[in-house]
């Protein structure tokens, strides 16, 4: 089970350069980065909202929503910063550069996530084997910007 679910997670990440090439392209027909990414996630949010009615998910009550802390409600917002900056950094940095300096980004903060248990995950504490797995995706980073 553990093994599909880390190819799942491959293949997720396999999504992010696709998006940001995609998004890239439609940046050009559109001429700004945030009109594109405004449409990448109203795509997303179609989609999103298609599945849930075929599904037939249930919708939470008013109780529910105002019981929800306030910050809970902005993590769309870091997904936009995401996509926004997929779609700026692509054509300067190409796909690998870029999808590699990101995803140090996403192990590093990871890292700080899991030691200090944030934001609801689990405590991890950050041994040195964990920073070293950091350093040396760092240093991968720096080799697929070089050659």
């Amino acid at each position: 089970m553990k093994s599909l679910l880390l190819l799942l997670a491959v293949v997720g990440g396999g999504c992010i350069p696709v998006q940001a090439g995609i998004n890239n392209l439609l940046r050009r027909f559109l001429g700004d980065p945030m009109q594109a990414s405004l449409v990448s996630f109203a795509v997303g949010t179609l989609a999103l909202w298609i599945y849930s009615l075929v599904t037939r998910q249930s919708w939470p009550g008013i109780s529910e929503i105002a019981a929800t802390p306030w910050w809970l409600w902005i993590g769309g917002l870091f997904g936009t910063v995401f996509v926004t900056c997929t779609i700026m950094l692509g054509p300067k940095l190409g796909a690998a550069t870029m999808t590699a300096f990101m995803l140090l980004g996403q192990l590093a903060v990871s890292v700080i996530l899991d030691h200090f248990a944030l934001v609801g995950f689990p405590e991890h504490p950050a041994s040195l084997l964990r920073l070293l797995g950091v350093a040396m995706l760092f240093g991968g980073a720096v080799l697929v910007r070089i050659f």
